[in-house]
């Protein structure tokens, strides 16, 4: 009688926190628990302003992801690392950036990204596996004050400045490629 191979069965139960400043990182997050969950994993995913009484021990894996707003992630999502940093490194984990320098090829590596780099330093935490994901521009659905500021700042890097512009550099092959990372963790 020949031998069958069964499929793998077994499935973690994976916790993804984001924090999202107009959508996107939200968007990401939704497209990476998709993903992992064709692994047959079970994925909660939770804003960061959702996670009061989480606990973290009722997951395998932890995954956080956060938006990068004039230069700096949320504090919402660094007061978290800290306050659960002993249970984040009992697990397999991870830490996504979304951020719009990242467009630029020599900025989209976890070793190359200022921002990324910048919160790393803050925190006591290590992530065991990082990622970088470039953003979107969406000058109309800015507030003024924010479509001015990112104007400027685009205009400085040399990014888009046209008010009517809406652009996602989101590299959708690589938010796959790091849910199937997610999967194997």
């Amino acid at each position: 009688m020949e031998a069958t191979t069964q499929p793998n069965t077994a499935t973690a139960n994976i916790l993804l926190i984001y924090s999202s400043t107009d959508g996107h990182t939200k968007k990401i997050s939704l497209q990476l628990k998709k993903v992992i969950e064709q692994d047959r994993h079970k994925v909660k995913i939770l804003a960061i302003e959702e996670v009061a009484t989480i606990d973290i021990s009722d997951f395998d894996k932890v995954v956080i992801g956060a938006s990068v707003r004039y230069g700096k992630h949320s504090s919402l999502i660094f007061d978290f690392i800290e306050s659960n940093r002993e249970s984040l490194e009992a697990r397999p984990n991870a830490f996504f950036s979304v951020n719009v320098v990242a467009r630029k090829p020599e900025k989209k590596d976890p070793e190359s990204n200022p921002y990324l780099q910048k919160f790393l330093k803050r925190l006591s935490w290590e992530p065991k596996h990082l990622e970088v994901i470039a953003g979107k521009i969406d000058y109309p659905s800015y507030r003024f004050i924010d479509r001015v500021m990112i104007q400027m700042i685009m205009w400085m890097t040399k990014g888009p400045t046209e008010g009517n512009a809406v652009i996602e550099y989101t590299d959708w092959a690589q938010v796959e490629k790091f849910g199937n990372k997610i999967s194997a963790m």
